[in-house]
């Protein structure tokens, strides 16, 4: 056959890649010299009639058209040549009077030629004997034929020598034929066993355990090795269901169901009788060859897994108890630092007033950095303090409605005289008309504050920094911006979280890195977000939304 031979094959597509075409090419050609030499005999011993030598001649030549199938085999090709076996056995037979006649072992031909054309074919949709069945129904015809023949022209005598060669001839295709046939059967069915051998020694070697399951979980058939406390002869008898421990069943039966509809699942259970192990599940559809519903599974012991799991579980739990609990420290330390610590404050600005009369000059100096440290201190407490309740979600915002530009420049009077100390330009936006929202808002002017001082420490004298307030729809935005040093692009992703600061060990000596965090916590409790956007050398600005416009009905009635 040709190397291009399998595109002929396009009206049927499952076939054997040889198909048998040079042995049933080889059988036709067989047929048609045995003919040829069986006519040649008589003719030259007796000499044949005209109806007898017609007949012969016509019945070599199926197998002189058969031996095209050496060079093209296709399923059309072999109807036409089964068509053609056919047409020729039904007009020998009109010729030469059928079973009565001269040659009645050809009617016997389409059987013949039906078997040995059905070598190597495989037909999904009607099975592998069409052929043959449509050889043996078509053998109706050639004695019909001659059954005619004989009621018109009458019977004539026969040739016992002629009609004996031509039932052998006969015979012997047909067995040929079957030969033909039966050797190819009984290779692929070598060849399949063979590979259901090669499979079952390679799930026999896996290890886990492959089962056959029927719909109801029992085990059709095993490979491999189970997985402990998992019972082969348990799943075979009384069928995984009963093996699971029954907290995990109507898990096992949902993956069940799940499978036969179509889906491949994974599912993790106790064995029954070891509740300390876990075995792990996989199964899956599976098409059998009577066509009732299978499904094919792999177990593995998930013992170890699941103990994984259960320590990073288990590890999870003990961070989260942790962190809760360096919550809770930081909130109490800094509740308990705050207050000697307006105190100290307290008594410093009392000696920074000379309240109880003068000071020499060196304590007065003393006095103020007391003042300013003290300051400090406490501004990094309050940070402190208000980031671990938000941590442990004990910060309560206090809801009003009241003009957010009240807050804003607050915020903007607070930081003005450090502003004018350093240098730097400080200059707010805000709209003419009040911008009414209900919003926490000592955290409005907490955010406003820390942005502020944030972007006049790190922008030099002779610098700005601007403030801007807006309303756009149900959102308030609020943004600051300033032309300081920057911040590089690998570290916008860490700002925002406490304690992460960018820039060089200058720059964080500056600050605590709790600001920007404070402020993105307060947005977010008020269910807006923070971005910022900067250029390193040349500036950068804070942009916050929040969702806390008040709608024109409720600002009225306000």
């Amino acid at each position: 056959m040709k190397p291009d031979a399998h595109a002929r094959f396009e009206d049927d597509p499952t076939h054997d890649a040889a198909w048998g075409a040079p042995l049933v090419a080889l059988w036709h050609a067989i047929w048609a010299v045995a003919v040829a030499l069986t006519a040649l005999a008589a003719q030259m011993m007796d000499g044949l009639k005209d109806a007898p030598l017609a007949a012969l001649l016509l019945m070599a030549f199926p197998g002189v058209f058969g031996v095209v199938l050496m060079v093209r085999d296709s399923v059309a090709l072999r109807l036409a040549v089964m068509g053609g076996w056919i047409l020729a056995a039904t007009a020998s037979a009109g010729l030469t009077g059928g079973v009565t006649g001269a040659l009645p072992g050809l009617i016997l031909t389409p059987l013949a030629a039906g078997i040995a054309l059905d070598h190597g074919v495989h037909h999904a949709r009607v099975g592998a004997d069409r052929l043959t069945r449509m050889g043996a129904f078509a053998v109706a015809l050639p004695l019909l034929a001659g059954l005619i023949s004989t009621w018109l022209n009458g019977a004539e005598a026969q040739a016992p020598l002629l009609a004996a060669v031509s039932g052998l001839l006969a015979m012997g295709a047909i067995i040929a034929a079957m030969r033909l046939t039966w050797s190819a059967r009984q290779r692929r069915l070598d060849e399949a066993e063979g590979q259901a051998a090669r499979i079952a020694a390679l799930l026999e070697d896996q290890p886990a355990l492959t089962l056959l399951l029927d719909p109801s979980g029992r085990a059709v058939a095993t490979w491999g090795t189970p997985p402990p406390a998992l019972s082969v002869l348990a799943l075979t008898e009384q069928g995984l269901i009963s093996a699971v421990h029954a907290p995990d069943r109507p898990a096992v039966s949902a993956a069940l169901a799940r499978a036969l509809s179509g889906q491949s699942v994974e599912v993790q259970f106790t064995p029954r009788i070891a509740l300390d192990r876990r075995v792990v599940m996989i199964l899956g559809p599976f098409q059998h060859e009577t066509d009732r519903p299978r499904l094919i599974a792999q177990a593995f012991d998930g013992t170890a897994q699941f103990a994984r799991e259960l320590g990073l579980e288990t590890a999870r739990v003990e961070a989260e108890a942790q962190s809760a609990g360096k919550t809770r420290f930081l909130a109490n330390m800094s509740h308990e630092l705050r207050t000697p610590l307006n105190a100290v404050l307290g008594f410093a600005d009392i000696m920074r007033q000379k309240l109880f009369g003068p000071l020499p000059e060196r304590y007065a100096g003393y006095a103020d950095a007391i003042h300013q440290a003290g300051g400090h201190l406490l501004d990094l407490i309050n940070d402190v303090l208000d980031l671990s309740k938000i941590e442990a979600e004990r910060y309560q915002l206090a809801m009003e409605t009241f003009d957010a530009r009240d807050a804003v420049s607050a915020a903007v009077a607070l930081v003005r005289l450090q502003a004018d100390d350093k240098g730097v330009e400080l200059a707010a936006v805000l709209p003419s008309e009040p911008i009414k929202v209900r919003a926490d808002a000592r955290a409005l002017k907490q955010m406003a504050l820390n942005l502020l001082s944030n972007a006049v420490k790190f922008t030099p004298a002779g610098g700005s920094v601007t403030i801007t307030l807006d309303a756009d729809g149900p959102d308030l935005d609020l943004a600051v911006s300033d032309t300081g040093v920057g911040i590089a692009p690998q570290d916008l992703q860490r700002l925002g979280r406490p304690f992460e600061q960018a820039g060089g060990a200058d720059q964080k000596a500056q600050g605590t890195g709790l600001g920007l965090s404070l402020v993105r916590s307060l947005t977010e409790l008020h269910g807006g977000r923070m971005t910022i956007d900067s250029t390193l050398g040349e500036g950068a600005a804070v942009m916050i939304r929040l969702p806390v416009m008040v709608a024109g009905a409720e600002e009225r009635d306000g």
